[in-house]
């Protein structure tokens, strides 16, 4: 694993061989080692980097030299257009979440929290075990490892009242991810041409699934208290919709979460509709204020079908998530699962189960839900201070991101395009909007990096956005 002395390193490389001729010889690695007070192990990582992206080339006993670059026409790829042909729906771009950044930038747009807040001990211990088991050699089941389904099922068991039915370990299918889960559960249940509801705003990741497996999304306004069960029955009426898709639980962008009656009322409409509620439960595990609620736990008969995912909280790179679906809906996901990824790697499986079995894990939640609460606290205080026309509303009771309002008319597509030029980078809200934004937003999360920045990047953004008045 690459640390900040070898990135420090391989810059500073990739600088010098900027302004260097072609075939310029590299210092040694002993020279390299003595100006950058760093390791033998950290240059020659760093050098393999650099080999890696093809800006040097190694000649052994001689030494290592900047790779001359040869001149070639550029290809042409014309031909490809009409044999693709026009795209069946649009191509989004890239999400203002997925944008990368310096390490200069004040980081706001992400998705993900920062690396220091996740169990960072515990994951590269559980790594290194399950790379020394069966499941390092061996293909897993379609439907996951049977102690990861089990674990999933019993989250909710735990939390499922008397008379109720829980989930059993059959239920559970494990993901690559909850976004490929999204793919296959709206594939599977909803179907291309079909239309599924979803509430506006909502998560961007969900309306990149639906147009990509052509699913017509009828966009149903959410407030400070979720959907109006009234708009969604309408809805459903109207359009003959086959599900809903919402986040009860801090739901991204807006940080809402749902009382218990306005779940009750939800899921009584669904019911009479006919209709499946898929529950994204994406920040289970981010409470601040509050616990998550699953209305799976209340589901009486494979109403809900429900996500949840542990890239938040566990790592970004042990990407395991699980559907839980029951009757014939279980089974059609399991099969698009099967067609698409046929299984999820076992060590990954392995891995997860050990973080979340571990003593630690829940110590790690606690110590997570307090750095969450400062950081957001802090992020708030300083909009409160140096953006006070901004407006956030009821602050968000789990997440991770802060859903701002703009003053009306700015147009906040501009305005991050302006702060990143400052060396600020937020989301507009654009993209969480299935349809028209209802108003100038931007997202803004508070468990990235440096967040003793908070107050530079939110005068930053004062100062774009009165430049642009």
């Amino acid at each position: 694993m690459y640390n900040d002395s070898t990135e420090r390193v391989s810059a500073g490389l990739q600088n010098w061989i900027r302004s260097a001729a072609p075939g310029a010889q590299l210092p040694s690695n002993r020279e390299l080692v003595a100006q950058n007070g760093v390791s033998p192990v950290t240059v020659q990582k760093a050098m393999r980097t650099l080999s890696t992206l093809g800006l040097v080339e190694s000649r052994p006993g001689v030494g290592t030299f900047v790779r001359a670059s040869g001149t070639r026409s550029p290809a042409d790829y014309g031909w490809q257009t009409a044999a693709l042909g026009a795209p069946h729906h649009r191509v989004p771009a890239l999400s203002a979440t997925q944008r990368t950044v310096t390490t200069e930038m004040i980081s706001l747009h992400s998705g993900y929290p920062a690396r220091e807040l996740l169990p960072g001990r515990l994951v590269r211990t559980a790594l290194a075990r399950a790379a020394r088991t069966e499941s390092a050699m061996t293909r897993s089941p379609t439907q996951g490892l049977p102690e990861l389904q089990a674990w999933f099922a019993t989250q909710i068991a735990a939390v499922t009242p008397p008379g109720v039915a829980p989930p059993a370990a059959r239920d559970a299918i494990i993901l690559n991810g909850s976004q490929s889960g999204l793919s296959s559960v709206f594939r599977s249940v909803v179907g291309a041409g079909q239309t599924l509801l979803v509430e506006s705003p909502t998560y961007w990741g969900a309306i990149l699934a639906a147009r990509q497996t052509g699913v017509e999304l009828v966009p149903v306004p959410t407030g400070p208290s979720g959907p109006d069960p009234e708009d969604l029955d309408r809805a459903f009426a109207e359009t003959g919709a086959r599900a809903f898709y919402a986040q009860p639980n801090f739901a991204n962008p807006t940080g809402v979460q749902w009382s218990v009656e306005r779940g009750d009322e939800v899921l009584q409409v669904v019911r009479q509709h006919g209709a499946f509620l898929i529950e994204d439960d994406w920040a289970h595990d981010l409470g601040i204020d509050a616990e998550s609620r699953a209305l799976v736990a209340h589901d009486m008969d494979g109403r809900v079908i429900y996500l949840r995912s542990l890239t938040k909280s566990v790592s970004p790179s042990l990407r395991v998530a699980a559907v839980i679906a029951r009757g014939p809906a279980r089974e059609r996901i399991l099969a698009d699962r099967a067609a698409e990824a046929m299984y999820v790697s076992g060590i990954l499986q392995t891995a997860a189960l050990d973080v979340v079995t571990q003593p630690g894990w829940k110590t790690h939640l606690r110590g997570f839900r307090t750095q969450l609460r400062t950081r957001r606290d802090h992020l708030i205080g300083s909009l409160h201070k140096h953006l006070p026309e901004a407006h956030i509303g009821r602050p968000p009771v789990g997440g991770l991101n802060l859903w701002v309002r703009m003053p009306d008319g700015v147009d906040v597509e501009q305005l991050a395009r302006d702060a990143y030029g400052r060396g600020v980078v937020i989301a507009p809200g654009t993209e969480w909007f299935p349809a028209e934004p209802s108003g100038s937003y931007i997202r803004l999360n508070y468990s990235g990096t440096d967040p003793e920045r908070f107050n530079e990047a939110i005068s930053i953004l004062k100062s774009v956005l009165n430049a642009a008045r």
